[in-house]
């Protein structure tokens, strides 16, 4: 392969990352709901506020033309946000399934 072919195979894996990041991070607001709620762990709450400030900083581990580390951190910020959401919700109503 010549390097048109991986420029452009880096450019559509850069535009993939760019857009899973940008919904990663809608979800993550999306999900702010559950940060009103009083039984979720403070460190819950913080990090995901970490992931939203992480990634629109434009200070990152790895250069922002690869997402990887923002999907990542995204990734990590909404399973915690849900998996402490469940944690309440079983807690308060032990029947409830999650």
């Amino acid at each position: 392969m010549d390097g048109k072919v991986w420029l452009a195979l880096g450019v559509i894996l850069a535009v993939g990352l760019a857009i899973a990041a940008a919904v990663l991070l809608v979800r993550v607001f999306a999900a702010r709901k559950l940060l009103l709620d009083s039984g979720i762990p403070l460190q819950d709450k913080a990090l995901f506020w970490a992931a939203v400030v992480y990634t629109i900083s434009p200070v990152d581990l790895i250069p922002d033309p690869v997402y990887l580390d923002d999907v990542g951190f995204l990734l990590l910020a909404l399973r915690s946000l849900h998996a402490a959401a469940g944690a309440v919700r079983t807690s308060k109503d032990p029947g409830a399934t999650v």
